[in-house]
């Protein structure tokens, strides 16, 4: 009987560690940090005409990869970019010229 009662304060303390793992995960994300790439798939596709907005989140510890988020106009669907795309460089490029100014 000793044993199973010795168990039970173990698991429990699997389960709270495992809860508090899950809830610090979300709170960090709920904070507008990402813990992984946001892109896994790219569109090279041109659309340029259908984008309201870019964002450009720069390679992290998270992601090793720079990743560029375009919103479409109609629908604020995001759309991760192809960024070796040459359409997508010239956006970019029109974007930090236009920044500079």
């Amino acid at each position: 009987m000793k044993m199973t009662s010795s168990k039970i304060p173990i698991s429990s303390l699997l389960v709270l560690l495992a809860l508090l793992t899950i809830t610090e995960g979300v709170s960090l994300r709920g904070l507008g940090m990402e813990l992984r790439c946001r892109c896994i798939k790219t569109e090279s596709r041109q659309i340029g005409r259908y984008i309201q907005k870019v964002e450009i989140i720069p390679a992290n510890s998270h992601c090793e990869e720079s990743e560029i988020i375009a919103t479409l106009k109609k629908t604020g669907q995001e759309v991760c970019l192809d960024p070796e795309a040459p359409w997508v460089k010239k956006v970019i490029k029109r974007m930090m010229s236009s920044r500079r100014r």
